[in-house]
Parts: C-alpha cells; structure tokens; sequence
C-alpha cells in the first residue's frame, strides 16, 4: 500500500499539522506491509514534483489547517494543478485532515463539504474528512494533554493502513461535539473577563513584535 501526505501549512516542518501526522504515520507504519511519503507543500519551488507524485501514488491525504475559515493559499495552489487529472483514470483516493485553532469543529464544515465535491470533480475516491479543532496549542501543551489526541492519531493511521481508509469511529472521537458545552462557553466567557481569553495569541504578537500594532487597520478607508 503506497500513501503519500501532502503537508499543507505555511509552517511545514515546523507544524502542528506534522505533529498530528507523525502520530498517524506512526500508527500506519505498525504494518510492515506499508509504504508512506510525507510531502511538504510550503516547498513551493517543488511543485511540479509534488504534483507528479499525486499522480503515481495509490493513495493521498492532504493535511492543512485553517486560518479564519480558509485553506492556506499554497494548498489552494496544488490543488489547482490538479486540473488535468480531472476524471483520468488510475488517480489515487483522496482523504483529507482538517486542523485549525477553533475549538468547534463546525468552523470546518464549509471546506469538507468543498472538498468532497473536488474529490467528485478529480474523480477520486473519497475516504471522507478527518476534523479537529482547538490544535493551535498543542505545540506548547504538557504530554499529558495531547496524550489522548496523539492516540487517536495514531490509531487513526492504524486503522487507514488496516482498512484502507478513514476509521469512523476514530474521526467521530477526534469531533465529539460540533459546538462548545455551556460548560466551556462559561469557562471562556470567565477567562474574558479575567483579561486572559487571549493568552496565547498576545504571546504569539510579542515574539513577533507586533503586540502594539495589534489594533491597526491597514486597509481602512482614509476616504
């Protein structure tokens, strides 16, 4: 079983959607009848290969996050040279993994429903769309709260290379719930109030060096 992921963030290497395909890697290579490539598409110089490998490969998973609702412009990129391959006989499946920081998966709805109708368009087998929300952290996160979202990658990858495609049980477990609880809506609401509801991201503005621009309006009209 040949499977190729096309790494989809800005970021790369340095991703959290590599965080959460290294578990699924790991789970899909627990069989050692098993081949998988890892493509990064922040390598934008190297689109003509990674276009010819979606091509050769029998199967694909493209993986990216979202920022404020909408792919990375590079994902939008390849999937536009995918073009010529519409309807072609021989193309791969096609699973995809959607990440962002919103906590709720639902943000994420609007893309899958876009992508399943590009698998159509392509021609592809669908393998469905894996959604998870509230990743943005995980990066700095203890062991012990990613522990449980890390498992479930990597089953995840288990499950793909044993079933030859997306678990759904596992996905339903990585969105158990389309909407916050009254419990967590209660808990944000408080730590608003408490000047912490934007924690991480002012931290984020700091080491850039952009924390005191943080209310400019570039784009606003001056007429």
């Amino acid at each position: 079983m040949r499977l190729t992921i096309f790494n989809g963030s800005p970021r790369g290497k340095s991703s959290n959607t590599k965080l959460l395909m290294d578990q699924f890697t790991n789970g899909f290579c627990e069989s050692a009848v098993s081949e998988v490539e890892t493509v990064y598409l922040n390598r934008t110089k190297e689109l003509p290969e990674q276009v010819d490998l979606f091509k050769k490969t029998e199967h694909v998973i493209l993986a990216f996050p979202l920022y404020t609702d909408a792919m990375p412009g590079l994902v939008k990129a390849f999937i536009e040279e995918l073009e010529p391959f519409c309807g072609r006989s021989g193309n791969p499946s096609i699973g995809f993994v959607v990440q962002s920081g919103f906590p709720e998966p639902n943000h994420s709805r609007f893309v899958e429903r876009y992508l399943e109708k590009l698998s159509r368009r392509l021609g592809c087998r669908y393998q469905g769309t894996v959604v998870r929300g509230g990743v943005e952290g995980i990066r700095i996160q203890p062991n012990w709260m990613t522990r449980k979202l890390f498992k479930n990658f990597y089953e995840l990858g288990k499950k793909y290379n044993e079933e030859k495609g997306f678990d759904r049980e596992v996905m339903r477990k990585l969105a158990p719930r389309e909407q916050l609880s009254k419990g967590r809506l209660l808990f944000f609401r408080l730590l608003n109030k408490a000047g912490k509801g934007n924690f991480y991201w002012d931290m984020q503005l700091k080491q850039n060096k952009a924390y005191e621009k943080r209310f400019d309006k570039p784009y606003q009209s001056t007429d």
